[in-house]
């Protein structure tokens, strides 16, 4: 065909990522209301293992068998959170990133059954979270709770915390969004509280690289002021190289000037050594900032951090 008439989407089968791509297509059913939409939902080797995700070689285990489906000619579009694509190595030979849609919150938000807010919570208390991330940081602000790790889609840990296995959780708020839960949201945590994953709240539209009809079909979806940001922040990931335990985060922010800056921070997973860089682009693109920020860590010492973290 020389035109996309039917898009097969393909996207891991948990709710959260089955209503990303509902967004999808009706993004796309506005803007080619002639192109048919199809869902191909996969369940990945990260849904079926609820471990250590580090011993199936980190956040590419959600997406492994979604690129495979992608890559088979199973499926024209691959529908990812880009925080779960890996950014230390390239994207599987033959796909390319076709649009970044428009971002959505970043900041990470506590689930509470009682409604306290993090500093309310008493000694003790039992927070679900697998994220070294947020566990570094909150062992530095908050060193009187405690930490149960809890692993699954959104919805799992939601049922998790009502079967009693923790007593708050720490979540993605652009997930609970997207999943309609944020009536169960106790508190959103600024990102100086939290500081986001890289690629937090940005939807990424994968396809192969030589599939053009589908790739000009979606391209209309992309919001440029998050490709800016989404570049700087994978950039600065790819040359820190951190592992599946770096507690690594930052966000960068597109202002409505055109200027572009990126904050990136790395820390030990008990949070008391934090590395802190904050960059303006200039003239700069946005890959060549975020190897600024990268950079500027590194001469703090963030490589050496990294690697002494067991992994």
């Amino acid at each position: 065909m020389t035109t996309a008439e039917l898009i097969r989407i393909v996207s891991r089968s948990s709710p959260m990522a089955l209503a990303q791509v509902e967004r999808v297509r009706a993004e796309l059913a506005a803007l080619h209301p002639e192109v048919r939409t199809e869902v191909v939902p996969v369940t990945t080797s990260g849904d079926r293992w609820m471990g250590d995700l580090a011993r199936l070689g980190g956040k590419g285990a959600f997406t492994k068998e979604v690129d495979a489906a992608l890559l088979a000619g199973e499926a024209d579009l691959a529908v990812h959170c880009l925080k779960d694509v890996p950014a230390d190595r390239p994207l599987p030979a033959g796909t390319v990133f076709a649009a970044h849609l428009r971002r959505d919150d970043i900041r990470d938000a506590l689930v509470h059954p009682d409604g306290l807010t993090l500093d309310e919570l008493p000694p003790g208390t039992r927070i679900g979270t697998s994220s070294v991330r947020r566990r570094a940081q909150l062992s530095a602000s908050h060193p009187h709770l405690e930490y149960v790790p809890i692993r699954g889609n959104a919805n799992s840990r939601l049922a998790k915390l009502a079967a009693g296995e923790a007593d708050a959780l720490l979540l993605a708020l652009s997930g609970l969004e997207r999943i309609g839960e944020t009536a169960r949201i106790s508190e959103v945590l600024s990102v100086e509280v939290m500081c986001p994953p890289i690629g937090a709240g940005i939807l990424a539209l994968q396809c192969r690289a030589d599939d053009t009809a589908t790739i000009d079909a979606v391209a209309g979806l992309g919001d440029h002021a998050t490709w800016r940001e989404a570049s700087a922040e994978r950039m600065f990931l790819h040359v820190l190289q951190g592992h599946c335990n770096s507690p690594i985060a930052g966000w960068a922010k597109s202002e409505e000037d055109g200027r572009l800056s990126l904050r990136g921070r790395v820390f030990t997973p008990d949070g008391k050594q934090v590395l802190d860089a904050h960059e303006w682009a200039g003239s700069l693109s946005p890959e060549d900032l975020g190897t600024a920020t990268a950079l500027a860590l590194k001469r703090q010492g963030a490589s050496e951090l990294i690697a002494a973290i067991p992994h």
